[in-house]
């Protein structure tokens, strides 16, 4: 089983590499699924197929060839698969607070129910085996962070919060009804939550295992877009995912000597060398500028023999773990890849056996051994491109 992210910030061409990959995967044999977790899709466009097609599949996968299928999924569909109790109490509650009954409705479709029914997905084709390879096609870089950090959400809900709240619901919800015309959930709603939860267990394990899953960052070679390529290297390496390929895209090709073009050849010279800088080991694939719009089958063939050459695009082309834990003079060390991490965005505090680590705006929950998270002294140090996070002194009294 190979599963592929493609990330990068919005507008470089992931769609357009993701498809590529795809076409070239199933070309080798294996049965291949490209899916769009963006929700503005666009891979109905880059196979220049006629939307219509998709839309009356009602977001399952659609088959282009043998062994490629596409999928673009459908919300309105997976609210009656999978969200049908949570939905209804959501739009029933927004009702009674005097929306109108369809307004209700189109709100009651919360954030993160997309992403769910996408890891749901995953989760069922793993399963089942039905395919050979899973590549996906990414949102934005934030959208695509808040998507791999659900199943530590979820497992953190369920944790800390989930019994609790349904058992002060239960207890309340008689009462409420005598003072109260706001309907609380009832105990389907709360059997729906479990349910979806019993159904994403073990993806977490699978998006964090090198051996199956890797992302590849699509870029430009461009001073902001490598910016936000660090930025997404770092984070992507906070939530323990192995990145195997930075796919560089849209170079001019050195035929170009137009002098209207000198500056930003130059400039993008520049930026390659800092790409390759920075990411180092990480290997950087060059793709330069097509000569016209990658739109179809043929075209997407092309970029893929662009992209890879007769390098296998199935290969791991890298495979450390951005985690280990050690021991080492009595002491433990948690070693964490985060390449870019500055000191100053760096906050870290320990509760109920877990490590909480924030850098910037994004958090991980990190659960420790009980034989790590007993002692008493917790220092980290940045040895760049690692951060190293040593646990000492004896264990609690």
């Amino acid at each position: 089983m190979r599963i592929i992210f493609f990330a990068g910030k919005g507008g470089v061409g992931k769609t357009s590499v993701a498809a590529a990959t795809g076409v070239r995967a199933a070309e080798m044999g294996k049965r291949t699924l490209v899916m769009s977790l963006d929700v503005a899709h666009s891979l109905a466009d880059i196979f220049d197929l006629d939307k219509e097609l998709l839309d009356r599949n009602q977001g399952r996968p659609f088959k282009i060839t043998d062994n490629l299928w596409i999928q673009e999924m459908d919300i309105q569909e997976e609210i009656g698969r999978n969200w049908r109790q949570i939905h209804d109490y959501l739009s029933g509650l927004l009702n009674t607070s005097g929306l109108d009954e369809v307004l209700a409705e189109e709100i009651a479709i919360l954030p993160g129910m997309e992403e769910i029914s996408l890891l749901l997905y995953i989760n069922q084709y793993v399963r089942r085996r039905r395919f050979d390879v899973i590549l996906l096609d990414c949102a934005p870089t934030g959208e695509s962070l808040r998507f791999i950090s659900i199943p530590t959400t979820l497992e953190w809900y369920m944790k800390k919060v989930f019994r609790l709240q349904r058992t002060l619901v239960k207890v309340a919800r008689p009462l409420a009804k005598r003072f109260y015309d706001v309907p609380l959930p009832d105990d389907d709603y709360f059997k729906a939550i479990e349910d979806l939860c019993e159904r994403l267990k073990g993806v977490d394990q699978l998006l964090c295992d090198p051996g199956v899953t890797t992302v590849r960052l699509v870029a430009t070679p461009e001073k902001v877009v490598l910016k936000e390529t660090q930025r997404a290297f770092m984070y992507f390496c906070l939530y323990k995912m192995c990145i195997d390929a930075v796919i560089m895209n849209r170079i001019l090709p050195s035929r170009v000597t137009d002098a209207y073009f000198q500056d930003w050849r130059r400039g993008q010279a520049i930026n390659l060398r800092k790409a390759e800088e920075y990411f180092h080991p990480v290997p950087i694939l060059p793709v330069n500028l097509f000569g016209s719009e990658i739109v179809g089958y043929e075209s997407l063939k092309a970029l893929s023999a662009r992209i890879y050459g007769p390098a296998d695009p199935l290969d791991r082309f890298v495979t450390e773990d951005p985690y280990r834990l050690i021991k080492q003079d009595g002491h433990y060390c948690l070693r964490l890849k985060l390449p870019f991490v500055v000191k100053e965005n760096i906050d870290l505090s320990m509760i109920s056996g877990e490590l909480i680590l924030r850098i910037g705006s994004y958090k991980r929950h990190i659960l420790l051994p009980k034989q790590v998270a007993s002692r008493t002294s917790v220092k980290a140090k940045i040895e760049e491109p690692y951060l190293n996070i040593t646990f000492s002194g004896g264990a609690h009294e």
